[in-house]
């Protein structure tokens, strides 16, 4: 491989991963955060409101 394509290979590859690191650090911590749960675990059965019907 030429030399100067390696070279901006890497520096390409280096800019992605900085870039996708605050976003995917956001999303894992955003999101649990956001349900007050991780993803994979049950949600906690919650009392639901009476059903009105307006007839």
């Amino acid at each position: 491989m030429h030399t100067q394509l390696q070279s901006f290979l890497r520096r390409y590859f280096g800019v992605v991963m900085i870039t996708l690191a605050p976003v995917i650090f956001t999303a894992f911590v955003s999101i649990p955060f956001n349900l007050e749960r991780h993803p994979g675990e049950v949600a906690a059965a919650q009392p639901q409101a009476p059903v009105r019907h307006m007839s």
